[in-house]
């Protein structure tokens, strides 16, 4: 046994720090900043064949989440990508999930393209019987707002043997807290925005799939949709990577702190949280007044649409109209690296 075949594999968290750097003596220690749309003595063109900025975040995810990555300029040009690589005629879909894909899909629904399934995720035995006749089986877990976890080993099981491809976004667990490849996945979504860029000032995608056909198809998508991701946004997702291990257990601590307290609060009804991540979701037993209240008097949280970032945030749900099926008084709360303590404080204040 040589001495390289005999080293121990790396941990995610060594990964996403040195997956994706050059390694040639006298290279930088990470990617530089390519603003290049064109390429001299060569056929290269930024659209057709990107840069190195881009392809260094597409290794470092890659390796992460054991497949090959590609970025795309946002997580619906990803999830739009993966409808045109895999052309589904039948497509299962959480019932509860992100409103943007599902009013993407209705979209095609609408124009004829294709049926749609909507299924409880939470139910195992019923998202394996909407799976046969299926062509694509669109897992979210957890779920977007509610988050609702589904039994991923069993259903991509069962899609191996029906014949349908599962799709996994999997922007909420990250590729720290899971990698459904493993469970049978054909490409995992991430919307690059939330926790890998980690710093809510970009807009990026990324889709990953240990299957050479699909990634050829995924490549042909951004290829002809124009769907490229800015290489300023490909430069400062790849940074927030290198520290999106430590910004998530630190969010995490703090998320399981304030669950605690929030489940014990008797102003609250309901705590959601699916034992790992920085993302909960809580109802306020007055409705939807009481929330909206909750909001507007928070100091320290920020009243926001988006997730994932060092910042804590949170919104209720239900005033879209895309998710008006969400209880009126629930919460989605994105959970931040600030002083526990601080959060716990303004959260109280708000809910006296």
């Amino acid at each position: 046994m040589t001495a390289e075949s005999a080293a121990p594999a790396l941990s995610p968290r060594t990964i996403a720090v040195v997956a994706g750097r050059p390694a040639g003596a006298g290279d930088p220690l990470n990617h530089p900043l390519v603003l290049a749309s064109n390429f001299r003595a060569g056929g290269d063109y930024t659209r057709t064949h990107g840069t190195t900025t881009w392809q260094a975040l597409e290794e470092a995810v890659g390796a992460l989440e054991g497949g090959r990555a590609l970025a795309y300029a946002s997580g619906m040009a990803a999830a739009s990508a993966i409808v045109y690589a895999l052309a589904p005629k039948v497509v299962v879909i959480p019932t509860y999930s992100y409103m943007g894909v599902r009013n993407l899909l209705a979209e095609y629904r609408a124009q004829g393209h294709l049926e749609l399934r909507p299924v409880d995720i939470t139910d195992t035995a019923a998202v394996v019987a909407a799976s046969d006749g299926a062509d694509v089986v669109w897992m979210e877990t957890p779920t977007n707002p509610t988050l609702d976890v589904a039994d991923l080993a069993t259903i991509g099981r069962a899609c191996a043997d029906l014949g349908a491809k599962m799709v996994v976004d999997s922007t909420f667990a990250t590729p720290l807290l899971q990698q459904p490849l493993g469970d049978g996945a054909a490409i995992v979504l991430h919307s690059g925005t939330k926790f890998i860029g980690g710093h809510s000032d970009l807009l990026i995608g990324l889709c990953v799939t240990s299957d050479d056909a699909v990634f050829d198809r995924l490549v042909l998508a951004r290829t002809y949709q124009g769907a490229t991701p800015g290489s300023l946004e490909a430069f400062l997702a790849l940074r927030g990577l290198r520290t999106m291990p430590i910004r998530l257990e630190a969010s995490q601590k703090n998320a399981e702190v304030l669950i605690e307290r929030l489940r014990a609060h008797p102003a609250i009804s309901e705590v959601r949280y699916p034992g790992s991540g920085a993302m909960v979701a809580f109802v306020v037993a007055g409705g939807a007044a009481a929330a909206d209240a909750l909001c507007e008097r928070v100091r320290i949280l920020v009243p926001a649409t988006s997730l994932g970032g060092v910042e804590s945030t949170i919104e209720r749900r239900q005033k879209y109209a895309g998710d008006s099926h969400v209880d009126p008084g629930l919460l989605r709360m994105s959970v931040g690296i600030e002083d526990v303590e601080d959060l716990w404080n303004d959260l109280a204040q708000a809910l006296a």
